[in-house]
């Protein structure tokens, strides 16, 4: 009889098999119980779905231990509307069963449904713990999580000293994240110094928070505290670096310093990097590392091909650009986006427009909103006012995209470059929004460009409303269109209004490639 049971166990337990219904009035809750736990732990936990039917034909009433396995299975082959049945025919709600339900929802994105639960477990004889808020935290910074769930931060830590409840690694490590994301560092920081064991994944945390708030010391400070690095410590770091010119030196650096520990870089590692070469115009350093990425898989990436295709092109090398385009084995918006734009802003706007056709026309693939920013900026570079037309109207007439300010000053700027002033002004006119600086400026620049005074006044002015003191440009651009008439007496008065009002023209400066790297110089500055 013995030797009977544990064959019925095994014939549960096999994916690939069904149980006998000739043998159904032999199952027994030990059988069931240990099938569904082999179904659990094993990698295909939904073949264990047939063991509910079979269950019920056996006429057993499932106890509290084979709901719970029934619960959790259903969870980890993502069943969640037959794993919510299985606890709501519970007898009785166990915290483990609204853990289980809680956590279920969660990583499937049902976020609303998971707080629901909360509410209810509350409300229940049932108490959260540490594993309950850790999920709360989780699915509070999730991306399906709406606005007002993103700010439930200080709520839940308020929740766990009312409760009592004793904080574990994990429990910490949810709540030092879910105070980064929601913008509030110092929180978070708490948190993190009260912890004994500061794991990495909270240091790469609260680095992350620190870098985008620009606290650069703060986040040195606690890569320097962390104990135990790992790649992504690495990668936080890099990445926070590579995001401004003034620090993308140190971006390489800290790259360097990885690879001497022999910690091998990720993709992310790797277009960071590459950003950082980006912005310090450093394509010699771009090309070493686009040689170490062709000794790996990652090379073939979209996302690092494109990002390969950003960096030569904004270091002027649009023919090394190219050639990563050609190679790449697939395309996305991005790859086509990157290249487009990388023709138009070196000079080269026939070479944008044509791949911007092809893109469209034999690719099929759909343009972004930066794609028509690109494609808009080629057409003011060649003077092409009938081309920049008919690719602003098919933004919404063909692919229901509703132009933004940038399109609209691109427009503007396209009309004003090839001399049409009135129809620029009476473009902007018929705007459907009210017209932001951008708009204004960039038809302040093509006045100047053709001298025409009068229209420069009134665009000035019109700036000056939306954003005078924010842009000291414009009171430049001004005078200088001003100067060139001849005006000088309005140029004087220009730059009397400019002291009352305590606005200054920043110093000019250019960037420099010296063997330090890239500098800034001003003028009259020696080398």
């Amino acid at each position: 009889m013995r030797h009977g049971r544990l064959s019925k166990i095994r014939v549960l337990a096999q994916p690939n098999t069904y149980f006998p219904l000739t043998e159904v009035s032999s199952v027994t809750e030990f059988s069931v119980a240990s099938a569904l736990q082999n179904y659990i732990n094993s990698d295909h936990p939904s073949h264990g779905r047939k063991i509910h039917p079979l269950i019920l034909k056996a006429g057993i009433k499932p106890n509290v231990n084979i709901s719970i396995k029934l619960l959790i299975m259903f969870v980890k082959s993502s069943c969640l509307s037959d794993a919510r049945q299985v606890f709501d025919e519970l007898p009785r709600r166990t915290l483990s069963a609204y853990n289980y339900m809680i956590s279920g929802y969660i990583r499937h994105g049902f976020v609303d449904k998971s707080f629901d639960l909360v509410r209810e477990l509350c409300l229940s004889n049932e108490k959260p713990d540490g594993y309950t808020f850790s999920m709360i935290l989780k699915g509070s910074t999730s991306g399906n999580a709406g606005s007002r769930l993103r700010c439930t931060g200080r709520e839940v830590h308020a929740q766990i000293l009312k409760s009592n409840v004793e904080g574990d690694e994990v429990l910490y490590t949810a709540l030092v994240d879910s105070y980064v994301k929601s913008g509030r560092v110092e929180y978070a920081r708490r948190v993190f110094d009260l912890m004994l064991d500061q794991n990495v994944i909270c240091s790469t945390s609260m680095i992350t928070g620190y870098m985008n708030q620009g606290r650069l010391e703060d986040a040195e400070d606690v890569f320097h505290k962390t104990v135990e690095k790992d790649v992504v410590v690495y990668n936080a770091m890099i990445e926070g670096y590579s995001k401004s010119v003034e620090t993308a030196k140190k971006a390489i650096l800290i790259f360097i310093d990885m690879q001497g520990l022999n910690f091998r870089p990720t993709i992310s590692t790797f277009a960071s990097i590459i950003g950082a070469c980006s912005l310090l115009s450093a394509f010699e350093i771009g090309q070493q590392i686009q040689g170490q990425l062709m000794k790996t898989e990652l090379f073939t990436d979209i996302k690092i091909g494109s990002a390969l295709i950003d960096m030569y092109s904004k270091c002027g090398r649009t023919d090394d650009a190219r050639s990563i385009f050609d190679s790449m084995p697939r395309k996305n918006v991005y790859s086509w986006t990157s290249m487009i734009d990388g023709y138009g802003k070196n000079g080269c706007p026939n070479e944008s427009l044509e791949l911007f056709d092809r893109m469209i026309n034999e690719r099929h693939t759909k343009p972004n909103y930066v794609t028509f920013l690109g494609a808009l900026s080629a057409c003011a570079h060649a003077g092409l006012v009938a081309k920049g037309r008919e690719i602003f109207e098919c933004m919404d007439r063909v692919y229901s995209m509703k132009p933004r300010m940038e399109h609209y000053a691109c427009m503007v700027d396209l009309l004003g470059r090839a001399g049409s002033l009135n129809q620029a002004l009476q473009f902007v006119m018929q705007m459907s929004e009210r017209p932001n600086s951008d708009v204004w400026a960039a038809l302040l620049s093509s006045c100047r460009l053709h001298a025409d005074v009068e229209l420069a006044k009134i665009a000035a002015n019109e700036l000056f409303k939306v954003s005078g003191e924010s842009r000291p440009g414009a009171y430049v651009a001004l005078s200088n269109a001003l100067a060139d008439a001849g005006k000088w007496d309005s140029v004087s008065q220009l730059r009397e209004l400019m002291k009352a009002r305590g606005i200054s023209k920043g110093t000019g400066f250019t960037w420099i490639g010296t063997d330090a790297g890239l500098e800034a110089f001003h003028a009259g500055q020696s080398l």
